[in-house]
C-alpha cells in the first residue's frame, strides 16, 4: 500500500504543476484540514472551494520534491517532504518561490480504496514569507 499513497502525493504534485482540478485528491468528509503558506480550511466543501479558486488565480508551477517519505500502516498513511514550490500569481502578475516543508495524512478511501489526503500542512521558515512589499503573507495588515 505504500507505493500507492506515495502514487497519490506525486500525483497531486504533477496535477499542480499541470494546473488540473485538485480536489479529488481530498476526503470528502467535514473534518479534513488543508493548511497552506497564507491560509487554513476546514472541511471539504472549504477546501474544495480555496483549491478551486487557487486553480483558478495561478499559473507556471514548478513542485520539486526532495526528501518525500511516506509511511502507511493498513488503511492510514502519513508523509513529509521538502518542496522547492514556486507559481505566477496571475491577478497580482506576481511570481513567488519558497522551500516549503510539507506534511500530511492520507486515508484510503472504504469505496474504492483511493488514497486521499485528510489533513495537508505546506509551511516555510516566516522570514522567508513576509516581506515589506508583498501583501500576500503581511499577517500585520
Amino acid at each position: 500500500m505504500k507505493q500507492d499513497a506515495e502514487a497519490t502525493i506525486t500525483a497531486y504534485y504533477d496535477a499542480l504543476r499541470e494546473g488540473d482540478a485538485l480536489s479529488s485528491f481530498f476526503a470528502e468528509s467535514l473534518a479534513i484540514v488543508k493548511i497552506s503558506l497564507s491560509d487554513r480550511h476546514v472541511g471539504y466543501p472549504d477546501v474544495a472551494d480555496e483549491l478551486s479558486e487557487q486553480t483558478a488565480t495561478t499559473d507556471d508551477w514548478s513542485v520539486e520534491s526532495h526528501d518525500l517519505s511516506v509511511t502507511t500502516r493498513d488503511d492510514y498513511g502519513w508523509f513529509h517532504d521538502d518542496v522547492t514550490l514556486a507559481w505566477t500569481d496571475t491577478t497580482l502578475d506576481t511570481d513567488y518561490e519558497f522551500e516549503t516543508r510539507w506534511t500530511g495524512t492520507l486515508e484510503a478511501n472504504e469505496a474504492d480504496g483511493t488514497w486521499q489526503f485528510v489533513s495537508l500542512h505546506v509551511s516555510a521558515p516566516e522570514a522567508d514569507l513576509k516581506t515589506d512589499e508583498d501583501e500576500l503573507f503581511n499577517w500585520d495588515a
